[in-house]
Parts: C-alpha cells; structure tokens; sequence
C-alpha cells in the first residue's frame, strides 16, 4: 500500500534531522515508521505561499498532476487541502482522503454556511483525532458521521528521548521549565511563581497569533528566579535538552476547546518528568488518575501556587509521577503505538476504496 503524504511545513529536513536522532519523530504523524507497517509514502513536495488560495491551487495543481500511484493521500491538516476535498466531495477526486483534525468539526452559523460546511466534511473519508471529547463534539454538530472518525493516541518519539538521555545525558537542574506558544496562559503561571519564588524557565515566542506574550513576560523580567527566552523557529532538539534537564514541567494553557499543550504533555510523559497542567478537559489522558502531575483549574493563580509547592517539598512524589508518566508513554502514547493504529486505519480504507 502507498499514501501521498501532505504536511503543513518542510518535511524532508526533519525526516533527515529524525535519522541523527535530531528530530523527534512523532512531529512527522507517522511518516518516520509507515514503512515498518507496511505503508509506502509518496511525499508532497512542499512550497510555502503567504496566500491561503495560491496555496490551495499549488496543492490541488501539484497532487492531481502526481505520476505516482497511490491508494490514499494522508494529510496533517486540511490546510490547503480545501479546493481538493470539496472535488472529493463532488465526486470528481477519487482516492479516499484521511487527515488530521486538530480541533473538534466547528458548528457553524446560517444555513448556508452550514450546508458548505456539511459538503466540504463529505469529501473527507477518514479525521483522526487526539480525544474522545474532540470525536464527541464533532459529532454534535451533525456534520460528520461516527465511522470515519477515529481516536489516535497521539504520544512521543520514545527512540528520540532515550538517546537524547544516553548520548546527551543531560544533568538534572533545580528549574521547573514552561515550553510551546499555542495559548498560553503566562499571566496565571508566572504569578505564582512570583508568590512561590521557585526558579522557572520559559521558552515559548513573543507572540502567538493577536496574544502578544512579550508584554506579560517583560513585566517579570526583574524577577531574578524567572527567566524568559524568546525562540524563533522550531528548535525541538534543543528545547528537548532543557526539559530533560528540570525537575518538572509545567503547561499553563488558556480555555480553548481543544488539546492545548498536548506536544508538550506528551514530552514530559516520555522523559519520565513530572508535569503540572491546565485541567484541559480535552485530553485523552488522565493525569490526575494516573498520578503522573497535577492539573489545575484555568486561571487558578492559587492551585498552581499549591501545586508547585507540594513538588518542591515533596520530591519523592515527584520522581513517582514521573515514572507513572513514562509508564503511560510506553504502555499507550508513543509513535509506534500511535503509527500501527494509524496504518491499521489506513489499510483498511483503502480496501474498501
């Protein structure tokens, strides 16, 4: 079986960066361990626009044009997908799509709107999805059908981590470290840091979309335990080396309805750090019950004050949650676990296409 394999930014630098152990693999969904199941990929020639329909018409124009023979094209988003997926839709495209679906299938207002939005999920034969809540909310909105939606269990690269560890051996720090852009909280998290005067690393960008986070982060920049590192770019061998080396790391997230921070979750989980969270009701996994963090309510300046200091003061508990943590990632969120549930899908749409 072959897949054309799209994704939403350069590829074949990182899969080349994943070979050195440089890159963590499970960023590629897939594509570093398709061929050990059995899965063939054609890989979408990349090309960045600024422009949302230059890119739609390079993308349509370039995969309906491949010499390449393929049974099902497999995308990491539907960005730039959409002129396609509405020929699906109508027939005119004839290889079953299956993509990634960040977020839960949005309601939409007005019945047009609606019914343009009901025939562009008719052109998607497969969504994968990071939780159970995203599948539910989806399918509240009438728009998608039980059967093409599948549950993944999204989790690390645990090959990448372990010889980041071995090779690297990166030395424990006493710093709790804060990583990832994407909706960040930084007003709640460095509060409490303020109160509780525990050393605390952040990396992250100095915006996020309309959140311009280097105001809030400058406001703390006289605070001498707390430091703030603006990253540009994507750097995830590096900023993997800095998790490593804390003692815990913390996820601050806004109310945003889908897994915000996830990247980063599944990061600690693997590097057997414990992690205090956002109690982000999205996610698949349960830290609180598999007592490998702490979650705190959004917005709670005193749950995360309380939550760092019961880590500080009980590092015994912390080193537990950690290896509850990495027990989680090798028991059921990892890329090879991940990747088989995603061939196993795959395989089976394309027999019945």
């Amino acid at each position: 079986m072959r897949i054309y394999y799209y994704h939403t930014r350069p590829i074949l630098p990182a899969l080349e960066e994943w070979k050195e152990f440089k890159h963590p693999g499970h960023i590629l969904y897939g594509l570093t361990h398709f061929e050990r199941n059995g899965i063939d990929t054609v890989i979408h020639p990349f090309k960045a626009y600024a422009s949302r329909l230059r890119l739609m018409i390079y993308n349509l124009i370039t995969i309906l044009s491949c010499k390449q023979s393929y049974d099902v094209l497999y995308g990491t988003s539907y960005r730039g997908l959409e002129l396609l997926i509405f020929l699906r839709a109508l027939g005119l495209y004839r290889k079953p799509i299956a993509i990634w679906h960040h977020q839960a299938v949005p309601a939409s207002n007005g019945y047009l709107k609606n019914q343009v939005s009901k025939l562009f999920y008719k052109g998607l034969d497969c969504l994968f999805f990071f939780s159970r809540a995203l599948i539910e909310d989806s399918l509240s909105t009438r728009k998608v059908r039980a059967e093409r939606l599948h549950l993944i269990h999204w989790g690390a690269d645990l090959d990448f981590y372990d010889h980041l560890i071995q090779v690297d051996k990166p030395g424990k720090k006493d710093f709790f470290i804060s990583t990832g852009k994407e909706n960040r909280d930084f007003q709640t998290l460095l509060q409490a840091f303020a109160a509780t005067q525990q050393p605390l690393e952040v990396y992250t960008s100095s915006a996020n979309g309309d959140q311009q986070y280097d105001t809030i982060l400058q406001a703390y920049a006289d605070q001498p335990h707390i430091r703030i590192h603006f990253v540009k770019g994507i750097i995830p061998y590096e900023l993997a080396l800095k998790v490593a080396s804390s003692q815990a790391v913390v996820i601050s997230c806004l109310d945003f309805p889908y897994t915000v921070g996830l990247t980063t979750l599944v990061e600690a989980l693997a590097l057997g750090i414990p992690l205090i969270t956002s109690r982000n009701p999205k996610f698949e996994m349960d830290i609180d019950h598999e007592e490998a963090g702490i979650t705190v309510a959004y917005g709670d300046v005193n749950g995360w004050e309380e939550a760092i200091r019961f880590l500080q003061q009980h590092p015994e508990k912390a080193v537990e949650m950690g290896q509850n943590g990495r027990h989680l990632a090798e028991q059921t969120y990892n890329l090879e676990n991940y990747t088989k549930e995603l061939a196993d899908i795959l395989k089976t749409l394309a027999r019945k296409a």
